[in-house]
């Protein structure tokens, strides 16, 4: 019969608006665009060839961000939402590090260089964000119950 402190805090029947976990991947997915838009403008400035990577991935990261701020991603059960960023994740990552490694072997013009040295940097905020999102690496093994439902 505690009605002191501790009630007042507690709000029955009110959600939390973010599971655990889910602010911070919010927070990347903010952070990836930002890293997309500097590097779309550095490659701008030297050559518009390499600028279409950084233009898809600010498209996915923008739609995947509006997607878990308005909690849509739990509404749409179709979608197999860790698998989906997993790949997502991989494949920036790959391709960051293609284009990266291939800008900073051309090495023509300051611009080219620092969008090669931040692709690097995407790369690896992309790779990691494919191991936190990685789905098996999130499944838990759950204690089996030890109380014996027979019981003599």
């Amino acid at each position: 019969m505690d009605t002191g402190a501790t009630s007042a805090h507690k709000t029955p029947g009110r959600a939390t608006p973010f599971r655990k976990g889910e602010l911070k991947h919010i927070i990347l997915l903010f952070s990836y665009w930002i890293l997309c838009l500097v590097i779309l403008i550095c490659f701008s400035a030297s050559t518009s060839a390499y600028s279409s990577l950084s233009v898809i991935e600010m498209i996915f990261a923008a739609v995947l961000f509006v997607f878990y701020m308005c909690d849509l991603h739990s509404k749409i059960s179709f979608i197999n939402w860790p698998w989906t960023d997993f790949f997502r994740s991989l494949i920036a990552a790959i391709l960051y590090l293609i284009t990266s490694i291939v800008v900073l072997v051309e090495g023509r013009g300051s611009s080219k260089i620092v969008a090669g040295v931040l692709g690097l940097l995407a790369t690896l905020l992309f790779g990691y964000d494919a191991y936190i999102t990685f789905p098996l690496k999130q499944q838990r093994h759950t204690a089996a119950p030890t109380d014996p439902t027979d019981g003599p």
